[in-house]
């Protein structure tokens, strides 16, 4: 057994990552992606680390601070990954618990936890009580909102980056005419059986969804996410009544109480918890109080050396 560790120090470091295809979205097209780098040093010798991918290039500035600060407040105490969670957000309630404090408490609670792992000489998944082994992945690396004369090709490509059976396929054109464009193109170049998850990107209102989504449902489509504004539960909740296709809704949770809400409402079929809004580990493992819906699934996105299930 590996004595308790306790924190030391952490490096914080910000790159900009170049992307082989720009992401075309109606809000964004980074033409790079940036990703804060952490490593906590543990007294002992032992590092966690851990990454968070927050967008926006400048708001390095403000997350970046805030871990040193939380480091420096939590130094030489024992890296306990659920006691430091509570009491850093107690600790910076007064500026709020979302946003750049939720993701600066992410990021050093998922590095602590890499951190024990580490000192347990187990995989992750492990030493949280799971097991590993092989898991279905689809490949979300391009189909963005591209003209449909473009999206065979790109369909093709994607498929033979990792015989991928499964693609990500982004929706909410101008026009209901271009997305089956899209839709169509994508299965003549992957087949039949090519599984295609829809992403709008909060494209639409609530009225809007209730069309384009409705006109979409018999396209044989895993998904439909985020077709609305990704806090308007009780509008999710209402299309997902009115739409055979499953929804799709947690890449844009803000910690626990937005999965606690969401289920309550029954406003979605998956939910996808992103490790850096969702709260780091301790975050996404956090049960809400309210019960499952019956069949709602949990597949993770982003943060792929930390999934959780």
């Amino acid at each position: 057994m590996h004595p308790p560790l306790a924190i030391e120090s952490v490096d914080v470091r910000a790159v900009l990552v170049p992307l082989k295809r720009t992401p075309v979205l109606k809000s964004m097209s980074p033409p790079a992606w940036t990703i804060i780098l952490i490593d906590l040093h543990m007294q002992g010798g032992v590092v966690g680390r851990s990454y968070l991918q927050p967008y926006l290039p400048n708001s390095v500035r403000y997350i970046a601070p805030l871990i040193h600060d939380l480091v420096e407040r939590f130094k030489g105490k024992p890296a306990n990954p659920v006691d430091l969670f509570r009491q850093a957000r107690q600790s910076l309630w007064p500026i709020g618990l979302e946003g750049v404090t939720l993701a600066a408490i992410a990021g050093l609670d998922m590095a602590i936890w890499d951190a024990l792992s580490k000192a347990a000489q187990l995989p992750l998944a492990r030493y949280l009580g799971g097991s590993v082994g092989p898991v279905k992945a689809y490949n979300s690396n391009g189909l963005w909102l591209i003209d449909p004369s473009e999206v065979a090709r790109e369909t093709e490509e994607l498929i033979a980056q990792g015989d991928f059976t499964a693609l990500k396929i982004r929706l909410g054109r101008d026009s209901l005419a271009q997305d089956l464009a899209a839709i169509a193109a994508a299965r003549r170049a992957g087949g039949a059986s090519l599984q295609l998850m829809a992403d709008f990107s909060q494209a639409h209102t609530r009225d809007e969804a209730i069309a384009r989504c409705r006109a979409l449902d018999g396209e044989g489509l895993y998904w439909m996410e985020e077709p609305i504004a990704c806090d308007n539960l009780s509008g999710l909740a209402q299309l997902r009544r009115r739409l055979s296709t499953p929804i799709q809704v947690g890449e844009n949770f803000w910690g626990p109480r937005d999965l606690q809400i969401a289920l309550e409402l029954d406003a979605t079929d998956f939910v996808m918890p992103d490790l850096m809004r969702i709260g780091g580990v301790t975050g996404g493992c956090a049960p809400p109080a309210s019960r499952q819906p019956r069949g709602c699934q949990c597949p993770p996105t982003c943060t792929p050396s930390f999934r959780l299930t």
